[in-house]
């Protein structure tokens, strides 16, 4: 029996949208993901200017909020885990 191993490249964030009920991430292969923003509890209770207030980390696989201390990554978005 031959095994086949599957190399998976995770794509990298282009951009972040955010609006009351929904996060969206656009992916570098030309993929929008949205999730609901409920997942993320304390993006969920953010004030409007913490919610504008992140960054992309690790070389675009994920997002910092620094004013309430959430990191979201591609990996967890792509398996529909909420935190």
């Amino acid at each position: 029996m031959t095994i086949l191993a599957v190399d998976i490249k995770i794509p990298s964030i282009e951009n972040v949208c955010l609006t009351e009920d929904t996060l969206s991430i656009d992916l570098s292969d030309g993929r929008t993901i949205s999730v609901p923003i409920a997942w993320y509890p304390r993006l969920l209770h953010a004030t409007p200017d913490e919610k504008k207030n992140w960054r992309l980390i690790g070389r675009g696989h994920g997002i910092h909020w620094e004013d309430i201390d959430e990191d979201i990554s591609v990996e967890s978005l792509l398996a529909g885990k909420p935190s």
